[in-house]
Parts: C-alpha cells; structure tokens; sequence
C-alpha cells in the first residue's frame, strides 16, 4: 500500500504456499499458549501506531550514523540455518483502525532478509492472514526445525494494545501485539492479540539462543519480557510511547531506517574484516542496524535490548 522505496530490488513475496501454516492446527500443550485463543485478560487496551499525514509526516533522510550499542567487535556468527517469521498488519476488522504501511514493512524486512542476509527460510504473514493460529502454528514450526546454532528473526509490525493478562508473567502492565480473527469471520468481528508473555513461553523452547525480535508498534519496549541470553531485541518504541508511519517513508519510520541501512550499507560502522573475522564488511549487524534507525528517527523513539556477546550479524 505504501510508496516504492529505490533502495529495495523489485521482487515478489512468495508467501503463499508459507500462508498455509494457518489451515493446520496444534494441539495445545500445557506448557505452550494455545494457537487458537488467547489468555484471559482485563482492562485491555488498544495502543494504535499513528499515521501521520502532509505537513504532519516527517520527511525521509538518512546518512545520519551514530555509535551507540553496536560494539565494533563481531559476535559469534551463524553456523546453521537461517529463518524468519515476518508479520506486517494494515487492514484489520472494519475501517477505523486499518494502517497504511505495515504490510508494506513486513514486504522490505522479507526483501532485507532475503537479498541482503540470504536466510534459508521466511514465513511471510499479512493482514488478513496475520491471525493467532497461523502466527503460534509458524513459531512452533520453525522452533521444531531450529537447531543450536541456527538463527531465528521474528519481526511485527501493526498495533500495540496493553492490559493485565494471565500470561505467565508477574506484570501489572502487560504488552500485545494485535492480530486478525480467523479467516473467514467477516469485515466486523474484533480483533484479536498475543500478548508478551505468550510469545515468551512460546519461544522458550527453542534449542537456538540466537534470536532477534522486532518490533515496529506503539509501546514496543514492554516486549522486553522476551529478553535473554542471545537475544537482541529491536523496538521502535519505548514501553509508554507511540510508534509513527507515514507517506514520507511509505513503511513505519523505524522500520523504514532500519531496512535503508541494511540495504544500502549505509549503516555500516565497524569494518569487521580489519579484524579479521569478516570478509564482506558491507554486512551490517543487528546493533550498527539499529544506531543508524535511532540516529534518523524523529517521531520514534527506538530502544534495544541486546543480551547477544559482541555484535550479531544476522
């Protein structure tokens, strides 16, 4: 739905056959949400990413580079497989609450990863097929696959919605991320959510430490309840602040500066191959990716968590 962007290669996503992932279904485990319905909740709350229109969208520029959680060192590199569960949501039930770019994000990451990172396997998820069951059924497939040295990369991009949930968590606030209701329930039946605690446990499984998490909502830093050893966390947001998008960049402006500095290189700080560790220095890691997003962002407001040794390259 959003304006092309020159950096980006034309290419076409070819998530049909990964959409599937949505028809099956799990059994829900004891220890693991279940796929098809969230947790109670109370006091829930929609935090919806903000749109900004004409004068009021800020203008898109880059070269801005600046150091900050990228370190300079290269961490431990990959020496598995590589896979991605990428989800971008702009129509949801009805009209009031529909965004302009977000598919649009989900389209650059799955380009990024694929073109520039060469991941072996993307789930690639949008609007009315970003629904609970098929977004549980893709992390329980992609965790029966990844093994201890393979990489994972979960992004989502759409609203942000708060509450008090029984997640597992001892929260009195807790974060979600808002989803679609099954295919098939009509224009107007609500939405729906996973909330942070549910992805937690869902992730908790997984035989790789080596995981990158990204979020492009409105009170993205609350997410930091997935934090742990290996993992690097990039928010667009802190966990009281809004997430913006907007024509000039034709995504969300986090991960509109966060996908410009992958793809072009521009983001690139450190040169990892004076070291001796990389050969193609072009490469930007997780840190130098989102230094130069925080350096460029004017309406977000971008936080990490990075519980990875060094740098990660993805």
């Amino acid at each position: 739905m959003g304006t092309s962007k020159g950096f980006f290669l034309a290419v076409t996503v070819t998530s049909a056959t990964l959409l599937l992932l949505g028809i099956g279904t799990l059994g829900a485990k004891p220890d693991k949400p279940n796929p098809h319905k969230p947790v109670p909740a109370t006091d829930i709350v929609l935090v919806p990413k903000i749109t900004l229109q004409g004068a009021q969208s800020r203008a898109a520029r880059g070269g801005q580079r600046r150091t900050g959680a990228a370190t300079g060192f290269l961490g431990e590199p990959c020496s598995g497989r590589k896979y991605a569960i990428v989800i971008g949501i702009s129509e949801y039930p009805g009209y009031v609450n529909d965004l302009d770019y977000a598919d649009d994000d989900a389209d650059d990451v799955t380009q990024v990863l694929d073109v520039v990172y060469g991941f072996d396997s993307i789930i690639t998820l949008k609007d009315a097929y970003g629904t609970r069951s098929a977004i549980m059924n893709a992390i329980a497939t992609v965790g029966e696959k990844a093994v201890s040295g393979d990489e994972v990369v979960f992004f989502f991009s759409g609203h942000g919605m708060t509450g008090t949930a029984a997640d597992g968590d001892a929260e009195r606030t807790d974060e979600a991320i808002v989803i679609n209701p099954p295919l098939g329930s009509g224009p107007f039946v609500d939405y729906e959510w996973i909330w942070d605690g549910e992805l937690r446990t869902a992730f908790s499984g997984f035989a790789t430490s080596r995981i990158i998490f990204i979020f492009d909502v409105c009170n993205a830093g609350g997410m930091d309840d997935l934090q742990e050893p290996g993992r690097v966390l990039l928010m667009a947001s802190g966990e009281r602040s809004d997430a913006y998008e907007g024509p000039e960049w034709g995504n969300g402006e986090f991960t509109y500066y966060l996908a410009q500095g992958i793809a072009t290189g521009v983001a690139n700080m450190h040169d990892y191959a004076e070291i001796g560790v990389l050969s193609n220095p072009i490469l930007v890691t997780a840190e130098e990716a989102f230094d130069y997003a925080k350096a460029n962002c004017e309406a977000d407001r971008p936080v990490i968590g990075d519980g990875f040794l060094n740098d990660l390259l993805p």
